[in-house]
């Protein structure tokens, strides 16, 4: 993990957009993609490439036939002859059907080829951000990049817009390409037979010299591409932001902030748009005016040539012959002129796929760094004394075992705050452990460790693999679906049916925490609802407890998961776990679960902690001696104040 100052990060990444540009990085990010969306030349989408390629040639080669037949008819024009004329008509008409036929599959297939590069992109993307979650340090990704990574903010614009962008870029940028350049080469050929090389030698060089020119004042597309998706996506995790703490907002009464906001992230993506813009602007201006007029001039003056001069071999001098000549060369050289300003405008758009490029490849890159363990993440100025920087640069070792047990394990958070510098203890399957201690301690931490979602900086983590522990908030997470798909979460009905489970068997777990009635109050088992909406917090956190009762793990970590049930209900739920076999790890501030642990993880809150066994009665019977003791220094002030009062009175009757 790297240590990086606040801010630090988006000003690196704000410098990398600036130095973007089509170059050796591009290309080489380029062709990383590339090995992603084209596996191989058997693939589908070599295939569907092969075809773009074909379509692309044989619609050079019926322009050429175009070009040659629009100067036929306009010399049978001049020459005054109605049969050829009519003939040449008749051919332009069935031309057209392959023609249009072309066009059309060239349009289909480039959209196919867009959907292809995206199928493949976003598959392999899906594959590492939420792949199987146990493998340990490789998995959880998706949690890992928003938790224990700066780099990316948004993961979910770059899945969704950036690689639809990437996609669309890649399949037009080919098309852009190839055909202007198939064009080019082709119609400057046949130019070269009519007009002669040396002609077409000085348009070169004229259309290279001012090409030059238009390259020199062409802005940097890439960058402003990039600075754009990256603010969007600042806006719209701005208005994410607003969505998921709609509730502490709504109470605090902090509309007019959180509108400041939202319209700071807007100003900023306008003006940025506007600037960009304006660039446009004056570079369309120059573009055209190089482009459409300086060439086309250019060309005029090359197809005069047969006209005025004389060339070898062409002995045929007559008004029809001239017109079909130069009518035949103007429509070479218009066309070879398009397809080089369209060489010329796929710069622009290289531009454009460099800046898309680089947001998909900081995607990938980062997806890879995390699995590798690698964070760039922003520490608090604590992590950069000598002792704590020496634990942040150490790794633990995690080992597989039935039990639980740490050795001179670091708590660090993400951050690099050192919440305990060293922490041991040890549990057995059933040996109930109790975590207490005040807020930001380390409890959370703890659990985040054993679920391979936070690394291990130091010391030794004997634990199960994480699929074998199950979490339980004190507000759970109910996913879209049906009544059925909450207590079954993750399984599918699929996999509830390959374990032998039916509703009958749900609705009996459903039983235990007295809410059989929700099936038929709710609609039946494959109702669906957002049942976070549906459902009290009560009732939420039974969900989650059958949900824990149906996967029954070998351990079941519980983070104020009975905040919100009566205690009674408690005291079932936490019976029946423990006769399914399931050992709890909780944390609680309720006394009233202290009797069903063995063990107490006791924190301070100062980064020292005690590890011991739990006597229940004793430590009851200390709390209510506590809280006795605590109530009657509560009246201490109360009776030296009556004391007082008393003195005063008795004074004045001696006087």
């Amino acid at each position: 993990m790297s240590l990086r100052p606040d801010g630090a990060l988006l000003r690196a990444q704000l410098l990398e957009f600036a130095l973007m540009q089509v170059d050796a990085v591009f290309y080489q990010r380029l062709s990383h993609i590339l090995k992603i969306v084209i596996p191989s030349i058997r693939s589908k989408e070599a295939l569907l490439l092969f075809m773009h390629s074909s379509l692309l040639i044989f619609r050079t080669v019926i322009s050429l036939y175009v070009a040659a037949l629009d100067g036929k008819i306009v010399a049978s024009l001049v020459r005054a002859q109605p049969l050829s004329f009519l003939l040449n008509i008749l051919k332009w008409l069935l031309v057209a059907i392959p023609a249009t036929w072309t066009n059309s599959w060239l349009s289909y297939v480039q959209n196919k080829l867009a959907l292809a590069y995206r199928t493949r992109l976003t598959d392999e993307v899906m594959k590492q951000y939420l792949g199987d979650g146990a493998n340990g340090e490789n998995g959880k990704v998706f949690y890992k990049l928003a938790n224990l990574d700066d780099r990316i903010k948004n993961p979910d614009q770059m899945i969704t817009h950036d690689i639809q962008r990437f996609a669309t870029h890649l399949a037009a940028i080919y098309a852009n390409l190839a055909k202007p350049t198939l064009d080019v080469i082709l119609y400057n050929y046949q130019l070269s037979q009519n007009v002669g090389a040396e002609g077409l030698v000085l348009l070169t060089i004229l259309v290279q010299s001012s090409a030059a020119l238009l390259r020199a004042l062409t802005p940097p597309f890439g960058v402003y591409t990039a600075l754009s998706a990256q603010l969007s996506g600042a806006f719209r995790h701005t208005h994410s932001r607003l969505a998921e703490f709609a509730e502490e907002i709504a109470f605090f009464g902090g509309e007019e902030t959180e509108k400041m906001l939202v319209e700071r992230e807007y100003a900023g993506l306008i003006k940025h748009e506007n600037s960009v813009l304006t660039r446009r602007w004056w570079h369309g201006c120059v573009e055209e005016g190089i482009v459409k007029w300086l060439w086309g001039s250019f060309g005029l003056c090359i197809c005069a040539i047969p006209v005025f001069f004389r060339l070898p071999g062409v002995h045929t001098f007559d008004l029809g012959s001239r017109t079909e000549g130069f009518v035949t060369n103007r429509r070479l050289l218009l066309s070879s002129s398009d397809a080089f300003g369209r060489v010329m405008y796929s710069y622009k758009d290289l531009s454009e796929l460099a800046g898309y490029t680089a947001r998909v490849s900081l995607l990938l890159d980062t997806m890879a760094d995390v699995r590798k363990g690698k964070f760039d993440k922003a520490l608090v100025s604590s992590a950069s004394t000598e002792e704590n920087a020496k634990i942040l640069k150490g790794r633990g070792q995690i080992i597989e075992s039935e039990e639980i047990q740490f050795e001179n394990v670091p708590i660090v958070t993400p951050n690099g705050d050192v919440l305990v510098r060293s922490l041991s203890f040890y549990v057995k399957p059933g040996q109930h452990l109790l975590i207490v201690g005040p807020n930001g301690c380390g409890k959370s931490s703890l659990f985040r460790i054993l679920g391979g979602l936070w690394p291990v900086y130091g010391g030794i983590v004997r634990k199960p693999p994480a699929s074998q522990f199950i979490l339980i908030p004190q507000r759970p997470y109910l996913s879209l679906g049906t009544l059925r798909d909450q207590v079954i979460y993750p399984h599918s009905k699929a996999d509830m049916a390959a374990r032998g489970v039916t509703d009958d068997d749900l609705l009996a777990v459903l039983a235990v925490m007295q809410m059989d009635h929700i099936v038929e109050r709710e609609g039946g088992w494959d109702s669906a609802r957002e049942w976070r909406e549906a459902l009290s917090g009560g009732d939420q956190q039974k969900i989650a407890w059958a949900r824990l009762f149906y996967h029954s793990p070998k351990y079941a970590v519980l983070d104020e998961a009975t905040s919100l049930v009566p205690p009674e209900m408690e005291g079932m739920m936490m019976e029946h776990a423990t006769e399914l076999g399931i050992t709890l790890l909780t944390v609680s501030h309720r006394p009233s679960l202290w009797k069903y642990h063995s063990m107490i993880l006791q924190y301070d809150g100062q980064g020292g902690y005690v590890f011991t066994k739990l006597d229940a009665e004793r430590r009851l019977a200390l709390q209510q001696e506590k809280e006795a003791l605590e109530a009657k220094l509560l009246e201490v002030p109360k009776m030296k104040a009556r004391l007082e009062e008393l003195r005063a009175v008795a004074e004045e009757r001696v006087q």
